[in-house]
């Protein structure tokens, strides 16, 4: 009987320590294994846990090739002042100006058709910086920013390029080396080939090196209260814009009456001149006739 008891207490022991060695031996374990070496792979952090890590960028590979371009839409009081100063911001931060076009006022009101527009290349870094700079000059109604991965381009570029070198070199000792005269003809032609393709090759290689450098940023300038190319873009736009199409309606309307009005003084010098004479002879016919006589009147009785 002292065996089957203690047989028992020897199970229930067992039974205890597997127990106890469940969960919590499993994150022991793992602790354990992560301090020996192995992987430890962090749970997600739940939504709003102050204790979350912050997020990380996928994209971290500083080999990155990637072409940004952008464009935006200002109005301001001056186009051709605002145009100045874009050049200005595009100088401070490292850029250059490839076009710029200009156009004058053509309605009295001084802004009617008045416009600037800009092409601009400015450091790939200092893109959103200059895009930020652009809200001083006046309000900023649109800003459009596009990104082209390249890296595949730029990559097979270069491993062209480098075996074109390899091959450049080797027909130059091919010619150092030539025993006879065809030998070296052939030898140059080829050569002559290859520095053509190498030519080329670097030539696309260094356009898309300064494409990505330099991010491209189109700016387009338009003066306060005319209506952009999509339509009036709020009350104020509206506004502007009927106020300017009511001027630009009366100043139309005088002028067609400047026209109109000589042609109108001539009409009326012409009507007079047959109405007035008419006009006189009817009154001189009407006293001219004679009253006919009044017949007698009969006695009565």
């Amino acid at each position: 009987m002292w065996r089957r008891l203690g047989t028992a207490a020897a199970a229930l022991a067992v039974a205890v320590l597997v127990g106890c060695t469940g969960p919590s031996g499993t994150a022991s374990g793992g602790a354990d294994g992560g301090a020996a070496g192995g992987p430890v792979v962090p749970e997600p952090a739940a939504p709003g846990d102050p204790g979350a890590a912050p997020t990380v960028p996928v994209d971290t590979d500083p080999d990155r090739q990637v072409v940004t371009t952008a464009t935006a839409s200002v109005a301001v009081e001056d186009p051709a002042d605002g145009a100045q100063r874009v050049s200005e911001l595009v100088g401070a931060a490292g850029g250059r100006v490839e076009e710029r076009t200009e156009q004058a006022a053509s309605g009295e009101d001084g802004v009617d058709g008045a416009a600037a527009d800009l092409v601009v290349r400015v450091p790939a870094d200092a893109l959103t910086g200059v895009l930020a700079d652009l809200e001083d000059l006046g309000d900023v109604e649109s800003v459009s920013v596009s990104r082209s991965d390249v890296t595949a381009t730029a990559v097979d570029l270069d491993a062209r390029i480098a075996a074109l070198q390899t091959s450049v070199a080797r027909l130059q000792a091919l010619m150092d080396s030539a025993a006879t005269t065809e030998a070296l003809l052939a030898a140059e032609e080829a050569l002559s080939e290859r520095q053509a393709q190498l030519e080329s090759l670097q030539s696309q290689r260094a356009l898309l090196a300064d494409q990505v450098e330099l991010s491209t940023l189109s700016v387009h300038l338009r003066p306060f209260g005319v209506a952009p190319a999509g339509g009036p873009e709020g009350f104020l736009d509206g506004l502007g814009t009927g106020w300017r199409a009511l001027v630009t309606a009366l100043g139309a309307a005088v002028v067609v009456l400047g026209v109109l009005l000589p042609w109108l003084a001539v009409a009326v010098l012409v009507a007079a001149g047959v109405l007035v004479p008419l006009r006189l002879k009817r009154r001189r016919s009407a006293v001219e006739a004679p009253v006919p006589p009044v017949p007698p009147v009969p006695p009565q009785g």
